[in-house]
């Protein structure tokens, strides 16, 4: 394999095994900040060794290995912290009798899952709500400062300072990386729902770089949700979630254009949508309603989805009883994002004159600003209106706030098509 195959399979592997080492070393070694910098020292070190030796059969394990190595070194150069050094030993020791399999089972907790373990953590009330959900997308879904910061609609130095100041504080409290029980479990139960949906919206629409949709994030964040569904069977709100999160997933195979550009709901091919998927989330969603959660903040974004599920052609959507949702959603879960997508459905429910009055009311919050889909909605119903000239400044205004190459070649064209040719496209932001 070529030194530059063996570097992308290096990073491939390091991206999908992070947050699994993260969360064994941060068990172990109980700092957050230090488990992290054993995990980037064992990447250090395949970089240095499989161009030579060659990926190993169980990449995972030898990058374990190599940190726990590490984390000894470590321990020893400072002449302290000698129970954890002879209880990583030890750890060693049984690695060579029973194998990582085995030492990994050993950890796990009552859930069997060390990453979530970890978000649990995260999400300690030791930490405020933002710093909980900046922390956990960092070490969990493995994504960089911008785009956390592209998630909060913040900027990058203030999640930066945020999340070194968690991982600081975390390191002080000394606390247990395990999952908490009872009533604790409950009160870091929606922090760590928040984390979660965090997760799997920057799968679902990637906040920077050339691809539009990571298909692998939204499923770790999936997976994240069904593991929280069986810890949680009584919980509505988990099971909103979860709804919520399997029927968006179902239509990730129809959201690009083979060219990878962006494909509108709205012209989207519904036979590429994933039916098992559909079919679990309402699942999911009948299960958060029986529970009595019909109108928690999760279930009703489900019930919007479901919405779009349900219609088998574009044109059978319900957009009246969409804008009903909407409006329940913005009294549940007020925000500027909320209220954006309300006058959306309502532009498609009642006109675009309707969609242009909510969106003006909302124009000038702080949180919408310099954020792409804004503009991009704006645009859409100013074309619809048939003000081609003011849609396309306002789709070009949206270009110039998007860092995903794919959606800004997508604003681009709709802004040209504002002046004669194709269709500018439908509803913006309903993918």
């Amino acid at each position: 394999m070529a030194a530059t195959e063996t570097h992308q399979a290096i990073e491939t592997v390091f991206r999908i095994e992070q947050a699994r080492l993260i969360a064994g070393l941060a068990r172990m070694v109980r700092d957050v900040g230090l488990a992290e910098e054993l995990a980037q020292d064992a990447l250090v070190i395949a970089l240095s060794e499989w161009p030579q030796t060659g990926v190993p059969k169980n990449p995972g394990a030898w990058l374990m290995a190599a940190a726990k190595r590490r984390a000894i070194d470590g321990f020893r150069r400072n002449r302290m912290l000698a129970r954890k050094h002879a209880e990583i030993g030890r750890d060693l020791e049984d690695e060579r009798d029973t194998g990582i399999e085995d030492i990994e089972a050993a950890m796990d907790d009552d859930v069997g899952d060390e990453r979530l373990s970890l978000i649990f953590t995260a999400c300690h009330p030791v930490l405020s709500t933002e710093a909980r959900a900046a922390l956990t997308l960092r070490l969990i879904g493995g994504l960089t400062t911008d785009e956390i910061a592209r998630a909060f609609l913040s900027n990058e130095a203030t999640i930066a300072q945020r999340i070194v100041r968690a991982k600081k504080t975390l390191g002080n409290a000394g606390l247990t990386f395990e999952v908490p029980r009872g009533k604790e479990r409950e009160q870091r139960l929606a922090s760590v729902l928040e984390v979660i949906y965090l997760i799997f919206n920057e799968g679902y629409s990637a906040t920077a770089g050339e691809d539009l949709i990571r298909p692998a994030v939204c499923a770790e964040a999936q997976r994240l949700g069904r593991i929280l569904a069986a810890l949680a069977p009584d919980e509505p709100e988990v099971f909103g979630l979860l709804a919520l999160m399997e029927i968006q997933a179902s239509r990730l195979p129809a959201r690009t254009a083979p060219d990878g550009a962006p494909m509108p709901l709205t012209e989207q091919n519904r036979a590429r949508w994933d039916q098992l998927l559909i079919r679990r989330g309402l699942a999911a969603l009948e299960r958060a309603e029986a529970l009595g959660g019909a109108n928690g903040p999760y279930a009703l974004q489900a019930a919007l989805a479901a919405c779009h599920a349900r219609a088998r052609k574009a044109e059978d959507t319900d957009w009246k009883r969409i804008a009903a949702l909407y409006d329940s959603l913005s009294a549940v879960m007020p925000s500027p994002v909320v209220d954006l997508n309300r006058a959306v459905a309502y532009s498609m429910a009642f006109g675009p004159e309707a969609g242009l009055k909510l969106v003006d009311e909302i124009a000038q919050a702080a949180a919408l600003r310099n954020y792409a889909p804004l503009p991009a909605a704006k645009g859409d119903f100013l074309f619809r209106a048939g003000r081609l000239a003011e849609a396309r400044v306002q789709f070009e205004r949206a270009a110039e706030f998007s860092r995903n190459e794919r959606e800004r070649a997508f604003l681009l064209g709709r802004a040209a098509a504002c002046g004669g040719g194709p269709h500018c496209g439908t509803p913006a932001g309903q993918t």
